[in-house]
């Protein structure tokens, strides 16, 4: 089954987050580096970090788009992040790290039911066996 959308953020709500996110970070980093923020500066990186979102999800659905998918994939990401040699490394990268745990964990998924399934052929074969010898006596 597959997981239910989750329902989307007004513009404002969604602003709010990535303002409230964007000043952890920056708290995190002044206190790292031992420096300060101004609440405009603060404001200002907040608008600056959510107004580049928009532009990536636009460039990210136009690629899918371009593509004749409604899906964005990794390699949509990849192709956002081509200008920056270490960001599309790092992307590739956890790509990479999740589609081998995917493929881990079908197999996983494989190997559990083939014992099942070959755990349930031998009770079934047993079972025969049985009604054999009792068809037998």
């Amino acid at each position: 089954a597959a997981a239910e959308p989750r329902p989307r953020l007004s513009p404002q709500r969604l602003r709010a987050a990535v303002h409230y996110a964007v000043c952890g970070l920056c708290q995190e980093v002044a206190e790292d580096k031992a420096v300060q923020f101004s609440k405009q500066s603060l404001a200002a990186i907040a608008e600056l970090t959510f107004r580049q979102c928009e532009t990536f999800a636009r460039d990210l659905e136009m690629f899918a788009r371009h593509a004749k998918r409604s899906t964005i994939t990794t390699e949509d990401v990849k192709l956002l992040a081509r200008r920056s040699n270490s960001l599309l490394k790092y992307i590739t990268q956890k790509s990479e790290e999740l589609a081998s745990s995917n493929m881990e964990q079908k197999e996983k998924k494989k190997k559990s039911s083939a014992s099942k399934g070959g755990r349930m052929h031998r009770e079934e074969e047993a079972a025969v066996t049985e009604s054999e010898d009792s068809n037998m006596a």
